[in-house]
């Protein structure tokens, strides 16, 4: 993924305002990101621990969407399988995250969602940059390239229903 500006992330977004693009926080320190190494830029809001972004090139122009999910319950110990890049955490590392859906549909409060990796570090994963905390990355016959290709497929169906 090429390098993304704090201008280039406020203006990609689809589902929300521009007014609650412009008021989102955007990481600080976009300059040290591996961004070689990143097929999207996925955060969480420092001050709003439901609160998560994603942004990716999809379809050779940048989208960004707004998603929610649902903290991690205590006690709740099963182990899940991000549907991105499917590594496996256990308790909280895999949340739901829903998305408001762009335009009318969303205006009228309706969401899509996906179980995605609670830090949305599947790029890492991916390339064993990053270790999932208790969990796994299953042995694939896939090569990297095949297994980001269906990352960035699985991405570009969630965000065509976001978009629809």
């Amino acid at each position: 993924m090429r390098a993304l500006t704090e201008q280039d992330i406020r203006g990609s977004f689809i589902n929300c305002t521009k007014g609650e693009a412009k008021r989102l926080s955007v990481p600080r320190d976009l300059d040290q990101r591996p961004w070689d190494d990143l097929d999207f830029l996925g955060w969480r809001e420092p001050g709003a621990p439901d609160r998560s972004y994603l942004v990716t090139e999809d379809g050779g122009r940048l989208t960004g969407v707004a998603l929610r999910f649902q903290p991690a319950r205590p006690g709740f110990l099963q182990r899940s399988m991000c549907a991105l890049c499917l590594t496996t955490h256990p308790r909280g590392g895999v949340s739901l995250m829903t998305a408001r859906k762009a335009g009318p549909a969303g205006r009228e409060g309706n969401t899509v969602g996906l179980y995605m990796c609670t830090d949305l570090a599947c790029s890492l994963y991916l390339r064993g940059r990053k270790a999932p905390e208790g969990g796994a990355r299953f042995e694939e016959s896939l090569t990297l390239e095949e297994q980001v290709a269906r990352t960035l497929g699985n991405l570009s169906a969630f965000l065509g229903k976001v978009a629809a």
